[in-house]
């Protein structure tokens, strides 16, 4: 018996006894899995831990849970044997040798004593060690877990909640906390590595048993968070403070009214802004949208939670930086990181949202209210700011839409750095915890919206949030595909100063300002960037790109199923980043998956010669919404693929040439990661899979057209067509008048832009987006393609329309030449 492997010197009455104690605690687990079975559903952290831990089910087990507790223990369990992993109450059978699987840390508050109190966990342990030691070739994986009932972080003057649950607390906790049960997982530790540590065992045990514990107490922390605070007293603490009653002083003289009437005023402005979180608010929203996401969507797709959660055990500030597709994402985010394990955060929710009766439920789940500009307004953006310092100050995540609203193209959108200026601006002040920002790609194969964000493209008003319109919304609920969130890559901001900015902790008040305002803009990119890398391409987007690329928006279906494997092949051998995540099923269950979905106008037809797959014109600008999402990936290989089809034969140097040049355009208007010189090998790379799947042939240093799949070519060239002809009618305005007006340059680009839209059928509404033309005026002027007297520069000018205007057709140059020689004319005279 396990007993007996610890200790040998059991005496027979101690013996019998400990049978007894075993007959019993069998019968007393029988009976609590009955209990347990019927009011207990519990969540595991990670879904998938063998996957995302990198468990090997292969070597032994050794469960390591905070203290003892049957319960949890049975919870467990039940969460191992659904996982594929092994039982817990087994044993681990080595060369002989059967020892517990499973070890409690503490004693904590138990029914019936566990034979692994912390005298036996440390002869356990070092049974574990000797073995490790005998036999050279065992790694037992030591995996801690932690089963959390409820995640109420409790409020400031009050009593926190106990560590351990007693009898009378866990039955309470069964009932009311059955349905809000998370078992937690965390990476294991190898127990070989433990044993060749310096020391006696006992003494290594002691260390681990010390090690664990404040493991559980960060884990323990990471999914409650801070206590929340006593409302009242934040408020006074930030309206007493030295900046917002400067503030006030301000407010009253400029309006020239009493110190008090100002104070009001700024604890009005507190109430407008502040969240008012409610953990009861927050199960209650657990269970709604639990409810909504089964209504929506076929499952949410998450990626790479276990970056947040390491950053949130190691103690960090955590702010949460979304894409924006929808006002889905908040709530995503938020119902995600709960069932991550993780506390959901404190989130800048625009003040349009707050509307009866919406306001006050967003309120009590977390959102704080800022309005949408600061302007003018000291008092205001004072009271702001110190408010969400206090949120840094007082450890609470927070999240904020670096976009400023909802992309209505698909497309990332320029960021807007307030948020992040304020929060660099916390980091200056004295904050000790390091900040890391989390970008988060979050995608669907539908948006809610979409149908109005066409309609707003099209010149309608946006409407203005309130009551009917959440009505509407509700009455569209039906399954739309699947919804993907995916963590990118994070920036820890002391880091990234660190390497960047070495002085920045030197540096304060006037002085700061200089250096400051470059690391926003700077991090702000990079928070872009790092969202693109972490792209979840779906069926919908990929189909979308597809069909798009045919001008008929029209494909045979044995060529928009090749075209989809091409795709996929490019994705999976020439990767745009590791984070990206590529869909593995394959083309034909994609393309049933679309059509099934029955919302993109999608049409099925048929004739003599086999199936056709029709995209409805009326459907084109909502796919491109779609094929927007994930442009960026596609972009160089279409650039490339471009090259290839209009010269029909070039040397490999001059194509890596010509996409040297582009490349930094496309960088600055995507969001593209790649440096300058990583560009070469890159474009080497995608050759060779161009050539690998027969699209391209090479000889020697000559790339020509493999006539046999030219179709396949085609469609990836159209990816960057639209692209390329914007740039060509901005450069071929500097080239007519190098010295037009920049405010000029973007009007008269963006008029012949939809001037080419209407002629040539062009359906993106972002082709004539003002604020492309603008980034790339924007980035002429960064690579050096404007003179110091602020005039074109011709030569370099006109070498990068060289380049460009083979790429274009006959018909679009001639369009594009005709319409910028008349706007130049007409503005001469």
């Amino acid at each position: 018996m396990r007993f007996t492997l610890l200790n040998n010197k059991i005496n027979p009455v101690e013996f019998g006894l400990k049978i007894r104690m075993a007959i019993f605690l069998n019968i007393y687990r029988k009976t609590l899995n009955l209990m347990l079975s019927l009011s207990v559903k519990s969540n595991p952290i990670p879904n998938d831990p063998i996957g995302e831990l990198e468990l090997d089910t292969q070597k032994c087990f050794l469960y390591l849970l905070p203290y003892t507790s049957q319960t949890d223990l049975l919870i467990l369990r039940k969460d191992c044997l659904q996982l594929g992993l092994p039982d817990p109450l087994a044993d681990n059978k080595i060369n002989g040798d059967r020892l517990p699987r499973f070890v409690f840390l503490d004693r904590g508050r138990r029914f019936f004593k566990s034979p692994q109190l912390t005298e036996d966990t440390r002869l356990l342990f070092t049974k574990y060690f000797e073995l490790h030691r005998s036999h050279p070739e065992l790694d037992v994986q030591l995996v801690p877990v932690s089963v959390l009932w409820g995640r109420s972080p409790g409020r400031e003057k009050k009593l926190p909640h106990l560590r351990f649950l007693g009898r009378l607390q866990k039955l309470w906790a069964m009932i009311w906390f059955g349905r809000d049960n998370f078992v937690r997982f965390s990476k294991a530790v190898s127990l070989r590595n433990m044993a060749q540590l310096q020391g006696s065992d006992d003494e290594i045990a002691l260390k681990l048993t010390r090690v664990g514990k404040i493991h559980f107490a960060k884990q323990r922390t990471s999914a409650t968070g801070p206590r929340l605070p006593d409302r009242q007293a934040m408020f006074r603490q930030i309206l007493q403070s030295s900046a917002v009653q400067e503030a006030i002083a301000d407010e009253a003289k400029n309006k020239k009214i009493d110190h008090a009437k100002a104070s009001q005023n700024a604890e009005n402005i507190l109430h407008e802004i502040a969240a008012n979180v409610n953990y009861e608010s927050l199960r209650l929203a657990d269970r709604f949208l639990g409810w909504l996401w089964n209504k929506l969507y076929r499952g949410i797709d998450v990626k790479n939670g276990d970056r947040v959660r390491k950053l949130a055990i190691e103690g960090h500030e955590i702010v949460y930086i979304p894409c924006h597709r929808s006002h889905i994402d908040y709530l995503l985010l938020s119902y995600v990181l709960y069932h991550q394990g993780l506390v959901p955060p404190h989130i800048a929710a625009g003040i349009n949202l707050n509307f009866w009766p919406v306001g006050g439920r967003f309120r009590s789940w977390g959102a704080f209210f800022i309005r949408r500009t600061f302007s003018g307004n000291r008092l205001y953006s004072t009271v702001f700011r110190q408010y969400l310092s206090e949120l840094f100050h007082r450890g609470y995540a927070v999240e904020f839409f670096i976009e400023g609203g909802r992309s209505r193209t698909g497309r990332l959108l320029a960021p807007k750095t307030g948020m992040l200026s304020m929060t660099l601006q916390a980091l200056l002040e004295g904050h000790t915890r390091p900040i890391s920002l989390v970008p988060v790609y979050v995608g669907y194969e539908h948006v809610l919206e979409v149908d109005t964000y066409a309609k707003e493209l099209r010149g309608a008003a946006k409407e203005k949030e309130n009551a009917g319109l959440v009505l509407r919304v509700i009455k569209k609920l039906r399954n739309m595909g699947k919804g993907y969130v995916n963590f990118g890559e994070p920036i820890t901001l002391n880091t990234y100063l660190n390497q960047h900015y070495p002085q920045w902790k030197e540096n304060h008040g006037e002085e700061s300002k200089t250096w400051l305002n470059s690391a926003v803009d700077q991090i702000a990119v990079q928070v872009m960037r790092n969202i693109n890398k972490a792209a979840a391409i779906n069926a919908m987007n990929l189909i979308g790109t597809v069909l798009l690329s045919s001008r008929q928006r029209a494909l045979s279906r044995e060529q928009l199923l090749s075209q989809l494997s091409c795709y996929q092949q490019l994705l999976n051998n020439v990767s745009y980043s590791g984070d990206v995540i590529v869909p593995q099923e394959s083309p034909q269950e994609m393309l049933d998956h679309v059509l099934s979905l029955d919302k993109v106008g999608m049409i099925q037809e048929k004739d003599n010669f086999g199936e056709i797959i029709r995209l409805e014109r009326s459907s084109a600008v909502l796919m491109t919404y779609y094929r927007n999402n994930i442009q960026h990936l596609f972009v160089l290989p279409s650039l490339i693929a471009s090259i290839v089809i209009h010269h029909e034969a070039i040397q490999q140097s001059l194509l890596l040439q010509a996409v040297q040049k582009i490349y930094p355009f496309l960088k600055s208007e995507l969001f593209m990661d790649f440096a300058d010189d990583d560009i070469a090998p890159l474009v080497k790379r995608i050759l060779a899979e161009l050539q690998r799947q027969e699209l391209i042939n090479r000889h020697e240093n000559m790339l020509t057209i493999n006539k046999r799949n030219i179709r396949s070519l085609q469609l990836l060239a159209a990816g960057v067509r639209e692209i390329v002809q914007r740039y060509y009618i901005t450069l071929d305005f500097l080239q007519a008048d190098p010295t037009i007006a920049r405010g000029s340059l973007e009007k008269e680009s963006q008029s012949v832009a939809q001037r080419l839209s209407v002629l040539h059928g062009i359906n993106a509404p972002e082709f004539f987006d003002k604020a492309v033309f603008s980034t790339f005026i924007a980035s002429l002027r960064e690579n050096g393609y404007f003179t110091e007297s602020d005039g074109a520069d011709s030569a370099k000018i006109a070498e990068l329309a060289a380049i460009l205007r083979p790429l274009l057709s006959g018909e679009v140059y001639m369009t594009i030449s005709s319409s910028v020689e008349s706007a130049v004319e007409k503005e001469k005279n």
